[in-house]
């Protein structure tokens, strides 16, 4: 059985399947809470429209840096 899109697509796309994960849960969280909030039905699973998210590029992790910036003490 061939899944669709390729997972080795998807991670190459978001950098390990750890982050995959995580973001396509957590988008199907938030598209199912919307849904719940506005009283909609949905007519595929939060998580197939997560995924294709990822697929399409429209969903994607905002890189963090290590070190938060440091203000200027001003003496």
């Amino acid at each position: 059985m061939m899944l669709y899109p390729p997972m080795a697509e998807l991670v190459n796309k978001v950098g390990s399947r750890y982050l995959l994960v995580n973001l396509v849960a957590r988008r199907a969280r938030d598209i199912s809470q919307k849904a719940e909030e506005n009283e909609e039905i949905l007519e595929r699973k939060p998580i197939s429209t997560a995924i294709d998210e990822v697929y399409t590029g429209k969903l994607t992790i905002k890189a963090l840096t290590d070190e938060p910036k440091e203000e200027e003490d001003e003496d």
